[in-house]
Parts: structure tokens; sequence; C-alpha cells
């Protein structure tokens, strides 16, 4: 099964309904992460409607201001969400340095959440790597997928150290630093992501499609010497091992049955 350890399909709009009948003939468990209360409401709708899409809750990092004074408002979403995500810090696209303390106090909230129920946490650390790499020692948070990273080699090694997973995306096939890291990463930490619809279209001023995963699996496999099969084997055998036991993502796990069931036919 192919795997999007990060999409946003709340973004897609009036081709939500094409984007999922993707999903659903090419058997790519999709999660779609949240970047405010209300998204994580449309997503819940998104991921009733596939067993092979997982929805989660998060406040982005560029939402935090909204939240910052409002923080009672997260606990339930934080409470009922199999995992949080997105979350962490920006200091990459946020040029203002007013925000940054409200990004770091909804993240450390959020952070305290998911030590405190033992949640996966998928974080977005752009321009801030050593301080979300703190940030994560300092709660304990044991389980923790980076997505497209692209920060300093140092800080990418600490938390290679620390037993993060990385979700390669689309830049993988362009981005030289980015092509270094995805040869690097140890093979039992590598996870495959789009962030669709919106982060292709930052490369290629075009939406991302879920069918974008394969050039994903693609440029993974060019890079790694290896078959783009043995990639997506990986990838699901690494997003099994983070999943198993987590009575929150009992979904996910159906969702695997559930393609290999569709594999089989």
């Amino acid at each position: 099964m192919l795997i999007d350890a990060h999409a946003h399909l709340n973004l897609y709009g009036e081709d939500l309904d094409q984007a999922l009948l993707e999903i659903e003939d090419l058997s790519i468990f999709t999660v779609t992460n949240s970047m405010d209360p209300d998204s994580y409401g449309k997503n819940l709708e998104i991921a009733g409607r596939s067993d092979l899409v997982l929805a989660t809750f998060g406040v982005h990092p560029w939402n935090a201001p909204l939240y910052v004074d409002r923080l009672e408002e997260l606990n339930d979403p934080a409470l009922t969400s199999p995992a949080l995500g997105e979350i962490g810090l920006d200091r990459r696209f946020v040029e203002d340095e007013s925000q940054y303390p409200a990004q770091e106090a909804v993240f450390e909230f959020l952070l305290a959440a998911a030590r405190d129920r033992n949640q996966l946490v998928t974080l977005h650390t752009s321009g801030a790597e050593e301080t979300v790499l703190g940030l994560l020692d300092l709660y304990g948070i044991e389980r923790a997928i980076v997505h497209w990273y692209s920060g300093p080699v140092e800080t990418f090694r600490e938390l290679v150290e620390r037993g993060t997973y990385f979700t390669f995306g689309p830049e993988v096939a362009v981005s030289e630093h980015i092509r270094a890291l995805a040869r690097e990463v140890p093979v039992g930490l590598l996870l495959t992501e789009t962030d669709n619809p919106g982060g292709p279209k930052w490369l290629t001023g075009e939406p991302g499609r879920p069918h974008l995963i394969r050039d994903v699996v693609g440029a993974l496999a060019e890079i790694r010497e290896t078959s783009p099969g043995e990639i997506e084997r990986t990838v699901e055998e690494n997003f099994r091992r983070l999943v198993l036991g987590d009575p929150r993502l009992a979904n996910a796990c159906t969702a695997f049955t559930i393609g290999d069931d569709r594999a089989d036919s």
C-alpha cells in the first residue's frame, strides 16, 4: 500500500471527490493533517467517506496567534484525535518575530497533551529545527514524524538519534539538500508524503494530486538505488510500526487490512 503520511484533504474544495476516487483507486493510505479546529472538523467528515483516510488534529504555527488566548478550545479535539498534527514552529516563512511567543505557547500546550496521552505527533519545523528538537526532549515525546524537513544536517542527525521519522515529499526530486537527507536517513525512519494540495503548488504552481505519491516513491528509489516496490514496502512497514499497538490509531490498522484485501483481489 502507498502511504501519504502528510496531506491536507480539506483544502481540495470542489476537487475533493476526484481526490478521494484517486486515493481509493491507487490504495493510498492518507493522513489528512489539520491546521485548526475548523479544518479538523472538515477532515473528520472526509475521513468518514474513506477507510483509507485518517484525520488528525493540530494547530499549524501560522494559526497559533489565533488560539494562544483560547487554549481551552483545543482540549477536546486534542483528546479525541488519534494523533496530533500538524503542530510545530515556523521561523522561515513567518518573519514577524512578535508571533513567535504565541507559536511556542500553542506548540507546548499540544506537546504536553501528546505527552500525557502518549500520542504520535507530526511536526512543522521550518527555520526552528533546533528549538523543536529541544522541546521534544523537554516534553519527553517518544513518537514523532517531522514533515518536509529541510533544515541543518546536524539537527537532522540529532533527530535521527532520538528515533524521529521523516516524511519526504515532492521537493526530494529537485532539492540537492533534501536528496542528501533522503539518502542518509536510516531505512527504518523513512516515510513518504505529498503535502497535497498546497505543498506541490508551491513548487510547480499546480495543486498536487494523490497520484503524486508515486513520483515521490520513484524519486526515493532512484536516490537510494533500489526499486519503487521496495520503497513502498519499506514505508508501509515503517508506518505500521508507528501505529501498531496504539488504540488511538486502530482505524489505520483497519485500513491496512482493507488495503491488503484489495491488493489480493
